[in-house]
């Protein structure tokens, strides 16, 4: 098993270098060839997804997690489509900035390189798989995949295609490896693999989280739990916040930007409660209510569910909603720092000031104004595909696309020079 890992490592290491020696049009035409090879085997990649979704309903998994797990011809277009977004996006390597002229004589500057090999480690989405090859592939770096067994079939198709169209472009197939076996050893092995790997991005539940930060000898970038929180204040349209509520919790549910707890002012809640109950109820969507919101929906054909700690503490990645008024602005900060993952807050209301303060208090990796919880993603902040949404503070924060894969080296410039 060692000695597996350690085959994939070196492949890696080696294949970086070269990867990291070419420009921005090889690395766009490299991403062209990707996506045309992978629409190309769209029938073969559809059905073994196919198989791995007949797997997952033998084996009795939620349809939530089937969901993630689903690849159809509109979603797989979709994420063929990123692949364009990605080669249109400006190639950060081998820029350079703050260069300045010391008074020693030195000229210094910092360039843009790669980090080398990524190992990413995630469950369900085959998506993943090309989001994180494509982003690899265009800031020059390798990339070690582990993905979920639950996706095993899926993964090993579209990570065939894409190794099969760097062949084509004379590039080393081993720039993006696959681990294919599910023995969770090969994890905890490639969490200790420093002498290749540089970066470690887990993307799944809070167990692999964990599992990362306790084990990893590499730097991990933690993220991807959303628990994610909406504030209605107490000076808001109604109408228009019901339809931002109805967009984050209703358009996806099963992802990490939906929404999972409305905090909502005390002053509005008995107009607002029920409306927003009622409307999200059409829509299939089950709560838990603190006591007062449970009251104030009690007229309604609704049953709310009693709000604990642990249903405030957890993300649904279903159409499932925590409910809270609040007396003001300050408790429902007080109930985000205490509950929220750092991932996406969002306040609803028409009084700059409080919009202000809502911004300036909650510290999370986004944080909106009027907006839905579900614009945290790569792609609608205009980074392409990305690699995860980091919920830490250092290296990278929130949506992670090119310029997170990328480091940078000091470059200084003589005149044969020597320290005095």
């Amino acid at each position: 098993m060692n000695d597996y890992l350690e085959r994939l490592g070196q492949k890696a290491k080696n294949a970086s270098y070269q990867l990291a020696s070419l420009n921005a049009q090889q690395k766009n035409q490299l991403l062209t060839s990707v996506a045309k090879a992978l629409t190309l085997a769209r029938d073969e990649i559809l059905a073994a997804n196919q198989k791995d979704i007949e797997a997952a309903k033998d084996n009795g998994l939620s349809n939530a997690l089937i969901d993630r797990l689903l690849l159809n011809e509109e979603r797989l277009m979709g994420v063929i489509g990123d692949i364009d977004n990605v080669v249109s996006l400006a190639d950060p390597i081998g820029s350079e900035f703050d260069s300045q002229l010391l008074d020693n004589g030195l000229r210094l500057c910092k360039r843009a390189v790669p980090l080398g090999v990524i190992g990413v480690i995630y469950e369900a989405r085959p998506n993943v798989t090309v989001d994180i090859a494509t982003l690899a592939l265009k800031t020059g770096n390798a990339v070690i995949l582990r993905g979920g067994k639950e996706t095993l079939e899926s993964n090993k198709v579209l990570c065939r295609v894409i190794r099969q169209a760097l062949v084509e472009q004379g590039i080393d197939e081993n720039s993006v490896q696959l681990i294919e076996s599910p023995d969770r050893e090969l994890v905890s092995g490639l969490l200790r693999l420093d002498k290749y790997v540089d970066m470690i991005v887990p993307r799944g539940g809070q167990g692999l989280q964990r599992l990362c930060a306790e084990q990893a000898s590499i730097p991990v970038i933690l993220g991807g739990i959303g628990i994610c929180h909406l504030y209605v204040d107490s000076k808001v349209d109604q109408q228009k916040a019901i339809e931002v509520i109805a967009n984050a919790k209703v358009q996806r549910p099963t992802v990490c930007n939906a929404l999972d707890t409305l905090l909502v002012h005390e002053q509005v809640a008995q107009s607002f409660v029920p409306q927003v109950c009622e409307a999200l109820h059409k829509l299939g969507v089950d709560f838990y209510g603190c006591e007062n919101s449970a009251k104030l929906a009690a007229d309604l054909d609704i049953k709310l569910q009693m709000a604990t700690s642990e249903s405030y503490a957890t993300e649904w990645l279903a159409l499932t909603l925590g409910v809270r008024v609040v007396k003001d602005i300050d408790e429902a900060i007080a109930h985000i720092r205490q509950y929220s993952s750092g991932h996406s807050e969002g306040i609803l209301t028409d009084d700059i000031h409080q919009a202000a303060y809502f911004l300036n208090q909650v510290n999370s990796a986004a944080v909106y104004v009027n907006a839905s919880t579900r614009f945290t993603d790569g792609g609608q902040f205009g980074l392409g595909a990305e690699v995860a949404v980091s919920t830490q503070k250092l290296h990278a924060r929130g949506p992670m696309g090119l310029e997170a894969l990328t480091t940078y080296k000091w470059l200084a410039s003589g005149d044969y020079t020597s320290r005095s």
